[in-house]
């Protein structure tokens, strides 16, 4: 199940969330103004935090104000206000005044979830994404809208959750001067930020390579109803996932195919190896959306030679017995052996009760005989799980550090 918040302004939002939350988008009600927000109730109060830094210092301090970030925007130094929570539309309006943000991208900052995008503006570059993470259950991924507005100096990120975020080791390097982060520009800064984005995939797809391991062993050795339901969760969850990281593939794409003047050659380079990253995990995602649904296909296969298995059985049953059945029925019919010798003249034999048995009974036992040498007793819907390095591991995830 993916968990995702949705504003309460839209028709969709008044009914309670469903498993197909994450498949959805934000959409305005038909007539609305432009540049309307609509801020979900409930929602995190905003907090704002600085990150100023150049080559020789750095600095981060939690601001009260929108507009105590007003010093920094046109200094030297590079400036990062991260803002986490859209809880208040009073301060994310002086955000935007701030920043003179235009009415347009406040409206796509706020009313989430956007589509995973690029907008140029005017001495502005809007970049929308996706972050996802595991839930701390393990059942399913958060999805998360992380917003980005790349500035000459700064850099404004707006996430729509305050819990998690993947930047925390963007901002140990900025604090240790680790790297060449802060011999760089705010475009630097935002690649840095879009390549953390990507790579958080990739835990989150060991966790499905995990669970569809997992599965093939369940699938082949006892599949069940709750089976099936795992498998129908884990296809529609990578659906989510694929939803998440195809546009920010071509997002990614188009920033580099087109240009900006916000963003240097030097970038542009990381910004390709950005795209790299992105195009593994849509490959990860496609071939793990590929072993679910074949996992549908050893379910149903799987059914049907264990309802075969089931039919073998009571047929064989079946054929021993309808003979015994035959023989009883025989001897149980009420002839009177005075009136006839011809009628069942075996009634009045000495041993013909132990003589009935041994007939029976050697009729069953040469039946038994006769079907082992046949192979019916052998399980033909068995299949072997082989467990060896090179066909049994799926697809590995390499993290880069």
């Amino acid at each position: 199940m993916v968990e995702h918040r949705f504003p309460n302004s839209t028709p969709a939002a008044n009914t309670a969330l469903d498993d197909d939350s994450y498949l959805d988008y934000f959409y305005d009600i038909p007539g609305s103004m432009p540049g309307t927000l609509n801020i979900e109730s409930g929602a995190a109060p905003p907090v704002i935090v600085l990150i100023d830094y150049d080559e020789a210092t750095a600095t981060r301090q939690e601001v009260a104000t929108p507009e105590d970030c007003t010093p920094f925007l046109d200094s030297d130094s590079v400036s990062w206000v991260d803002v986490k929570g859209l809880g208040s539309e009073d301060i994310l309006r002086r955000l935007g005044q701030v920043f003179h943000l235009h009415p347009l991208v406040l409206e796509d900052i706020v009313n989430v979830p956007q589509r995973p995008k690029i907008e140029e503006y005017d001495e502005q570059l809007l970049i929308i994404a996706r972050m996802v993470t595991m839930k701390s259950s393990g059942n399913g991924f958060i999805s998360e809208q992380v917003s980005l507005v790349l500035g000459r100096h700064y850099l404004l990120t707006v996430q729509e959750e305050p819990e998690y975020d993947c930047f925390g080791p963007i901002r140990e390097r900025i604090r240790t001067s680790k790297g060449i982060i802060r011999k760089q520009g705010a475009d630097y800064l935002a690649y840095a930020i879009i390549d953390s984005i990507i790579d958080g995939f990739f835990p989150v797809l060991e966790e499905y390579g995990e669970k569809i391991e997992e599965l093939e062993d369940e699938v082949v050795a006892n599949p069940s109803r709750q089976t099936l339901e795992k498998i129908h969760n884990i296809k529609r969850e990578l659906l989510g996932l694929r939803r998440a990281i195809w546009p920010q593939r071509d997002a990614i794409n188009a920033l580099i195919r087109d240009g900006s003047n916000l963003i240097g050659h030097e970038v542009h380079i990381y910004l390709r190896d950005c795209y790299d990253h992105a195009i593994q995990v849509l490959d990860m995602v496609e071939t793990y959306r590929e072993l679910a649904a074949s996992l549908m296909d050893v379910y149903l296969s799987s059914v049907s030679n264990k309802m075969n298995e089931i039919m073998k059985l009571l047929t064989v049953i079946s054929s021993i017995f309808i003979p015994l059945t035959f023989i009883a029925g025989v001897y149980g019919m009420n002839f009177d052996p005075s009136k006839s010798p011809y009628n069942m003249p075996e009634l009045n034999w000495y041993w013909g009760y132990p003589a009935c048995w041994a007939l029976m009974l050697l009729t069953a036992f040469s039946l038994v005989f006769f079907f082992w040498r046949r192979g019916w007793f052998e399980n033909f819907s068995s299949i072997e799980v082989k467990k060896s390095p090179s066909t049994r591991k799926l697809p590995h995830l390499t993290m880069r550090r």
